[in-house]
């Protein structure tokens, strides 16, 4: 096996090209050189801290310097990084943090009231560190991220060295209930990103990461050749694989990432950004993101100079054709928007580009690689024969999730005597070799991009008073790609519960993503055995919705 180390690799691009930006958001530009040293010192505090080997780092941070700097630090000290998603509530925080063993966590301030009410219970935790977030306290029983980053230090190895063995965990809903750890090797990681069969590349390569990895390893990272910078704009959390794994990309081809100052996404200020830095990438995951990006242009047509875009890159969710249309007509000759078929745990299932003159269809991607659709019996899906199948990628593929061998043994198959990673999206393969994706066989939601496992919301609101029984499936929304619907029985109750009011109910306990966006109050429909017949509750509430189905 070979051992490609991201620490290794960026630095000897800080090396390489110190004054060159590797970060900026807003007035904030943040140097190759001053990246490294930054995370020297982090590395350097939690190292102090007594963490352990491949002991478990969670930024639990909006998009900001730091997220990247805290990913840096840990690849440095052989640590793993584990991503966070911002909009969980305490319980669903104790949950990640108790699952991941987490020893660190990095937090904006603005969070240190959830985390207040955690402490006690996250006996693991021996470091915490506070990121100055819009006047919010420090708690006195964080330290503060700046006071540590800006000593700087030189090169920080722990004592037990790195290697490509080392971890990266990337926790997601995937197809079960809760979130799972998804284990990637750096090495893995790192191949995938560059060596071939990535579905999620967001900037042309500069040098590519195959091709800098192997100037460090020979010794001769002095004449890394390090062409005109490129930059990315992480339009969507670095909490998602998406922004995360598509800024690794660009980082490790000697590029910039670009974060926006706001917290929350806002297409006018994105644009901005791109015409004042002259971005050459965007992340994004989307409609969510694809939409009111279409809406602020056609309102402004020519107040932003985008002749320097090259590519904007989604994944995690559909993008629809008239969307891609729409925002090409917008873009310089020659731009493309990259369509990634792919998940946490599976990075090139598939792909699909659209420039202007020839734009993809909606849901139809070209096959990766490394990728397959394999029916139940392990054989493939032969073209145009109409059968459907499961997508699936071997090659360089996650090792399983973290504490779960049963749910790595039902993800990470074995077929035609390879190991696949099999995420459980459905396909059937047309004639020409493309494949069009169906969804995925449970009845998870997906929302702009955020996954919603209905058992989970359907618990919280049958905990309300006037809830006899309750049912939520996802229903078409032309930005978010589905959004969520309560079916509610209230039957035997004097009250009549109003969609705010059950939407309030569910945010008391779970994130607001995953509270109901629809409300039909009607009776249950159960299959003979009692359980639900989510196909006839669908149909039952986009009939009262007045909604065609997707």
């Amino acid at each position: 096996m070979s051992g490609w180390n991201f620490a290794d690799v960026w630095e000897e691009i800080a090396a390489a090209a110190p004054d060159r930006p590797a970060q900026i958001r807003g007035s904030r530009v943040i140097s190759w050189r001053d990246f490294d040293r930054r995370a020297n010192a982090l590395a350097a505090h939690m190292l102090a801290a007594g963490v352990s080997r491949q002991g478990k780092v969670a930024a639990y941070l909006y998009n900001a310097p730091e997220y990247l700097e805290t990913y840096f630090a840990a690849f440095k000290a052989a640590l793993a990084p584990v991503n966070t998603n911002y909009r969980y509530e305490t319980d669903e925080l104790y949950y990640l943090f108790d699952n991941a063993d987490a020893e660190v966590i990095v937090f904006h301030a603005g969070f240190g009231p959830k985390l207040e009410a955690l402490r006690d219970r996250l006996t693991k935790v021996k470091c915490w560190i506070a990121v100055a977030d819009d006047g919010a306290p420090i708690p006195v029983w964080a330290t503060e991220y700046e006071s540590i980053a800006t000593a700087g230090a030189d090169k920080v190895v722990a004592p037990w060295g790195r290697s490509g063995d080392d971890l990266l965990l990337l926790y997601t809903g995937g197809t079960t209930g809760m979130p799972k750890g998804v284990m990637w090797r750096q090495d893995d990681l790192f191949q995938v990103l560059g060596a071939g069969g990535n579905a999620l590349a967001l900037i042309p390569p500069l040098e590519t990461p195959h091709e800098a990895g192997v100037r460090v390893r020979t010794g001769r990272a002095g004449d890394l050749h390090l062409p005109p910078p490129s930059s990315l704009v992480a339009a969507c959390p670095l909490m998602h694989g998406t922004a995360q794994f598509g800024s690794f990309g660009a980082l490790t081809g000697g590029g910039c990432i670009i974060t926006l100052p706001s917290q929350r996404f806002d297409s006018v200020e994105l644009f901005d950004e791109v015409h004042r830095l002259r971005a050459n990438s965007i992340s994004i995951v989307g409609l969510a993101f694809a939409a009111p990006m279409l809406e602020v242009l056609d309102a402004n047509p020519g107040r932003w100079d985008l002749s320097c875009i090259t590519r904007i890159g989604s994944s995690g969710t559909v993008w629809s054709h008239d969307n891609k249309q729409a925002l090409l007509r917008h873009l310089p000759p020659g731009a493309m928007l990259m369509d990634s078929l792919g998940s946490s745990e599976a990075v090139g299932l598939g792909g699909s580009t659209s420039v202007a003159g020839a734009e993809a269809t909606t849901a139809q991607f070209l096959v990766g690689p490394n990728a397959a659709v394999f029916k139940e019996d392990g054989t493939r899906v032969e073209p145009g024969s109409g059968e459907r199948g499961l997508v699936a990628v071997g090659g360089f593929i996650p090792t399983g999730y973290y504490k779960d061998p049963e749910k790595s043994a039902r993800t990470f198959q074995i077929f035609e005597d390879r190991r696949w990673s099999v995420p459980g999206d459905f396909a059937e393969v047309n004639e020409d070799g493309t494949i069009k994706l169906l969804g995925r066989g449970s009845q998870v939601i997906n929302t702009g991009g955020e996954k919603v496992f209905p058992e989970e919301v359907e618990e919280a609101l049958k905990t309300h008073a006037a809830v006899r029984d309750a049912v939520v499936v996802g229903v078409p929304d032309k930005r978010f790609g589905e959004r969520i619907c309560a079916v509610v029985d209230t039957t035997g109750s004097d009250a009549t519960p109003s969609l705010a009011e059950l939407a309030a109910h569910v945010r008391g306990r779970l994130a607001d993503y995953k509270a109901p966006r629809e409300l039909v109050l009607a009776p249950v429909v159960r299959a003979p055995n009692g359980k639900v017949d989510y196909k006839a509750v669908r149909a039952q509430a986009l009939e009262a919705l007045g909604v065609t189905a997707g």
